[in-house]
This record gives C-alpha cells, structure tokens and sequence, in this order.
C-alpha cells in the first residue's frame, strides 16, 4: 500500500530538550527558539522519549489552545534511524479511516462502523468500533503501541489496569460477536509483535488468554514519515 491514509499538516523541525508533568514537552527549533508543546501522550513513552532526539510539531493558531505546538512524533535507532509517532489522539481517527475504507482485509464483513459504541457490564463501557452487517457484530478495541526491544514491538510498557478491563470485556462478548483487539504499532521497523510481560505480566497471561478463548488479535504496523502514515499490513505475532 502506497498511499497515505493520513496527512500531517506543514510540522516544524527540532530536538527534544525536556518532557515532564506528563503534558508538557520542551522542544528547541531549528530556529533556536525552545518552545513548550503539548505531548498528548500519558504514557511513560519508554524508549521514545530520549533526550536530544530529533522530534517533529503541529502548530495551531487555534485562541482557545493553551498551547500552541503539538509533538507528533521522535526519531529512534533502535533498528534503523525511524519515526515514530507519539501523537496517541491520532490512531483511532486513522483506524477510522482504515474501516470506512475496508483496508484491512482482516475486517472486511461489514457495511456500518459506528464509534464510541456503549457496551459491557451495565453498558458503562465504550468499545472504539463496532461494524455491523456481518453475521456477527464485530467490536474493535484500539491500543496505541511505540515500545520496542529490536524487531519486537510490545504492548503495555507499564501496568494498565484499564487495559486489562478491555480484555475481559472483549472476551466476554463471545461467542455472540466477535471481539478484536487492534494494536496500531506507530512505526514501521518492527515486524514482530508480543505482549509486553515486563511492563504488565498481568496484562500478558490475559492476552494469551484472550486468544485462547477466541479474541481476534491484529497488531497493525504503520509507517510514520513527517509527511504523512500508511498502513504496511500485520506484524507477526510472537508469544
């Protein structure tokens, strides 16, 4: 696949000079101008936050912003040198796309994709996708991933509790749907896909679990380039 399924807006060059309280990242211009942007990413961003390396930023001229710049995303070497996108407000517009769009043939038996879409225990829950019109309705949970260790990306880097919570929900709607859980990998040089254990061992025996008992697992490997992602297809998985 050769063509973008999202497009960057003009985004400005620097190096990252300091993340901290989460929110806030310091990034210096290629101008020399060190400005504060908004790191929409709560995570601990393990191994794609190192200091000094060559980031990327949105502007807004938006009044209502408290901050001006957005980082979108960092370069590593892990492998070979790669953007990787830290945006995490991006992945579930661009799995959208990806739907409307039927580019994943895994997930083609559809004719409606509705977001946001209440489910599980008393319906307090909301799963990203739902796509109907197949024999079965189909529930799509998104996870947003950058972690690596070479060729392997993982998912979580840390305990997620919240994680854990959309397994068991997923694996509670068999056998009357079918449950699928999308893992968007935010970078092209990972093939390889596993659950992360020593970020949450929890996490990864629910996963293996999860399969077991029948949820659909797609780790989805995306291209991440200042001008815009593609999809590249699976990664393998690896357990």
């Amino acid at each position: 696949m050769t063509d973008y399924l999202y497009h960057y807006p003009p985004l400005l060059a620097g190096k990252l000079v300091k993340r901290y309280k989460r929110f806030f990242a310091d990034v210096e211009l290629f101008s020399g101008e060190v400005v504060t942007a908004h790191c929409p990413n709560t995570g601990p961003m393990t191994g794609v936050s190192t200091l000094g390396s060559p980031v990327y930023v949105s502007e807004s001229d938006s009044p209502t912003r408290k901050l001006r710049y957005t980082l979108e995303m960092i370069e590593v070497y892990d492998n070979q040198p790669t953007w990787v996108g830290v945006n995490t407000n991006l992945p579930n517009r661009i799995i959208q796309l990806a739907l409307v769009n039927k580019l994943i043939p895994e997930l083609s038996s559809y004719s409606e994709v509705r977001g946001e879409v209440p489910y599980g225990e008393d319906k307090k829950s909301r799963i990203d996708f739902l796509l109907t019109g197949a024999d079965k309705p189909i529930y799509v949970e998104v996870k947003s991933t950058t972690w690596a260790q070479g060729e392997l990306v993982l998912f979580p880097d840390t305990v997620t509790t919240r994680g854990r919570k959309h397994l068991k929900e997923l694996m509670a709607l068999l056998p009357d749907a079918v449950p699928v859980m999308l893992y968007f990998i935010n970078r092209a040089d990972c093939p390889y896909f596993a659950p992360g254990d020593r970020g949450d061992p929890t996490y990864g025996k629910l996963f293996r679990d999860a399969i077991a008992l029948g949820v659909k697992v797609l780790p989805c490997r995306f291209e991440v380039s200042p001008v815009g992602i593609r999809y590249l297809g699976l990664a393998e998985l690896k357990l």
